[in-house]
């Protein structure tokens, strides 16, 4: 949650009692894990966030501050902790890494690649939509959002919670919990990250209404051989948030996969028209078969977001707490067998 509206920030009556409300609801909960994303009075630079875990549950082993000052001014932290006996109940020394981060939220199609930057450097708060860039790079990756693990959209409007009263009132789903289980084989992260922006490139080619013979031939009127200005043109490079050109060459590097220098109309259907990389994952192939080695990893056990009415994609007008509803996750110890990576 954070401070929400500017009225609280200006008024700093409101905001401490605000402030102490969020405290008691918190020391309330006994939450063994809290995230946060903080607002200090009257806004001065601060960490972004805050990460708390009960003692009684966890030892801190490390921790970490990831400035993200080449790609968007954030902060993500992660936290490296140990379970302490006898909650370690499978393993002496189960381990789990707690990442606590907050990125830019999409106000324009010009931050879509600097937010996958921001979640390809660091790999709750996303500040992105269901069904974004963002969430799909993740996906392909084997992450698996908690409420939507908990929930399956069986129910018709499953599918319809929020999250989030943005400044401008509209309200949208934009806060997560991933998680990330040891017996998921997972993709190369430059793979994952190469499709990521491909899926960005087409999205935008089809928002055009161009077919993909238009689209490849839009492609070829670019004479650079990186077709720099194509991404120019489609406002993913040429600015501040956009790509490098190192990064846009070692993408077409990717996309050219029979290394000619040249990207054909075969290469171009495989590679970035007809990828459809995330939605296709099915569950089961990613799942590590086999006699291999057991670790610990969890299971989803409930998620709630409150106030309730945002389950239903409603924001009360009476719930003045946070511009963001809170999500609560429980999680449950199980064994299963350790992963690999897989290209």
């Amino acid at each position: 949650m954070n401070a929400g509206s500017k009225f609280s920030r200006d008024n700093r009556a409101y905001w401490l009692g605000r402030n102490h409300r969020i405290l008691d609801w918190l020391l309330y909960e006994r939450s063994s894990i809290i995230c946060l994303q903080l607002q200090a009075w009257p806004y001065q630079q601060s960490g972004d966030g805050l990460t708390a875990v009960q003692k009684d549950y966890f030892r801190v082993l490390n921790l970490r501050d990831l400035l993200f000052n080449d790609c968007g001014d954030r902060v993500a932290q992660l936290l490296h902790v140990e379970l302490v006996p006898p909650y370690s109940q499978y393993d002496a020394h189960q381990q789990v890494l707690i990442v606590n981060t907050h990125l830019l939220f999409p106000h324009d199609s010009t931050l879509s690649i600097v937010r996958l930057q921001q979640v390809y450097k660091i790999l709750q708060d996303w500040n992105g939509r269901k069904r974004g860039h963002v969430y799909k790079f993740l996906w392909s990756q084997e992450f698996v959002s908690s409420y939507d693990t908990a929930h399956p959209y069986t129910d018709p409007d499953a599918h319809k919670w929020v999250s989030h009263r943005n400044h401008r009132g509209n309200i949208c789903a934009v806060d997560f919990i991933w998680l990330l289980n040891p017996n998921r084989y997972r993709k190369l992260l430059k793979t994952s990250w190469s499709e990521a922006v491909f899926g960005m490139f087409r999205y935008l080619l089809r928002r055009a209404s161009l077919t993909a013979e238009d689209a490849f031939a839009f492609l070829k009127t670019d004479n650079d051989g990186d077709h720099i200005h194509s991404w120019a043109s489609l406002n993913l490079t040429g600015h501040c948030n956009g790509l490098t050109t190192k990064e846009i060459k070692d993408l077409w590097v990717q996309a050219d996969t029979d290394g000619n220098g040249l990207l054909d109309y075969k290469e171009f259907q495989q590679r970035i028209w007809n990828q459809n990389w995330s939605e296709q994952r099915d569950a089961a192939d990613g799942e590590a078969k086999g006699n291999q080695e057991q670790t610990v990893g969890f299971s989803v056990k409930n998620a709630v977001l409150f106030p309730p009415e945002v389950e239903k994609g409603m924001w009360p007008e009476n719930y003045s707490l946070s511009d963001h509803a809170r999500l609560t996750v429980v999680f449950s110890p199980i064994r299963m067998p350790c992963s690999q990576l897989v290209s």
